[in-house]
């Protein structure tokens, strides 16, 4: 269903994004935007999203409706995977023609290191304006909210759970740490998160006939690469290959993650003992104990076990 309006390009904009600075730079990056793609309808999102609420989702929606033919999502990871949210009702395309582009401006910055994006703001705006564009898989995630409903949402990059489920909410929670950068805050998160975590015992299923039950430290269901600021969770992903990276580490402790940061920095960490790769087009997981196991969706922590990761073949357009 294509929108009802005239064809045009919106900007979905998080201006509290990478501490406030998206917001306090907006006047230059829209200038910078309207120089190279022309006349850009702009909508902020007034308030954080909740499980059930996604802000920039909403206003992709409508900006979809009223003939929006690019959506430029500005803002980090959460605010991307929201407005892939937007792009979808009643579990179809609102305008299966529309493009999306991202003008990374998060904490993170993980989803664009897939595609070898610019940080900058100018040079990723030429890329926009380029107009080569890509198509790519989306996951669709069901899992158990805060408040105990079972909930749909869409992925475009990583889910995961275990220690990035507990981690992700001290990001979020995280102050001081931030004025230090992405990479500051999800190290230190991880570590003082880790130095408590305990690994829980997780029966995972795929479509393929894996059927396993270990102790999750941590396991990634990948479309992308990349997780918590740079960390390259699953180096194989191919964002357009209809398969997920199944990434999983059992038995994760402290000293691990203090011994193994290089290597899940480099993605060598596939090769250890504790590690399993498998690939998938569907992955189901269900907790084996009474302690909750928590979900982190691109930078986000929505929820918890169990959920069901389905694969949504070149269900998107990227502008990249």
């Amino acid at each position: 269903m294509s929108g009802g309006g005239r064809p045009h390009v919106a900007a979905v904009v998080n201006p509290r994004s990478g501490g406030g600075r998206t917001g306090r730079a907006w006047r230059v990056i829209s200038e910078t935007l309207e120089k190279k793609l022309g006349p850009v309808r702009t909508h902020f999102t007034a308030a954080p999203s909740t499980p059930h609420f996604l802000p920039a989702a909403d206003l992709t929606r409508n900006a979809l409706k009223e003939g929006a033919q690019l959506v430029i999502a500005v803002g980090g990871d959460g605010t991307i995977d929201e407005v892939v949210n937007g792009f979808f009702e009643a579990g179809a395309p609102i305008n299966p023609e529309a493009h999306l582009a991202i003008l990374n401006a998060g904490t993170g910055g993980d989803f664009r290191r897939t595609f070898d994006l610019p940080e900058e703001t100018a040079d990723c705006v030429a890329h926009i304006a380029s107009g080569n564009t890509r198509r790519i898989d989306i996951g669709k995630l069901t899992f158990i909210a805060e408040d105990g409903q079972e909930t749909d949402r869409y992925f475009n990059n990583i889910a995961s759970f275990g220690l990035s489920g507990e981690t992700v909410r001290a990001v979020n929670d995280a102050t001081w740490q931030k004025s230090f950068g992405g990479n500051f805050t999800f190290t230190w998160a991880t570590l003082m998160t880790a130095w408590r975590h305990k690994p829980r015992a997780v029966r995972i299923e795929t479509d393929q006939g894996f059927d396993e039950t270990m102790n999750i430290g941590l396991a990634a269901v990948a479309n992308g690469r990349f997780f918590g600021s740079g960390l390259k969770v699953a180096p194989d992903a191919e964002p357009d290959d209809g398969l997920f990276d199944l990434v999983m580490m059992r038995d994760l402790s402290f000293m691990d993650l203090l011994k193994g940061g290089k290597d899940l920095r480099e993605g060598t960490h596939v090769n250890g003992p504790k590690v399993k790769v498998v690939r998938a087009r569907s992955v189901t997981a269900t907790p084996m104990g009474p302690e909750p196991v928590l979900i982190d969706v691109d930078g986000e922590g929505p929820g918890r076990l169990p959920a069901r990761f389905e694969i949504l073949p070149g269900a998107l357009t990227l502008r990249c």
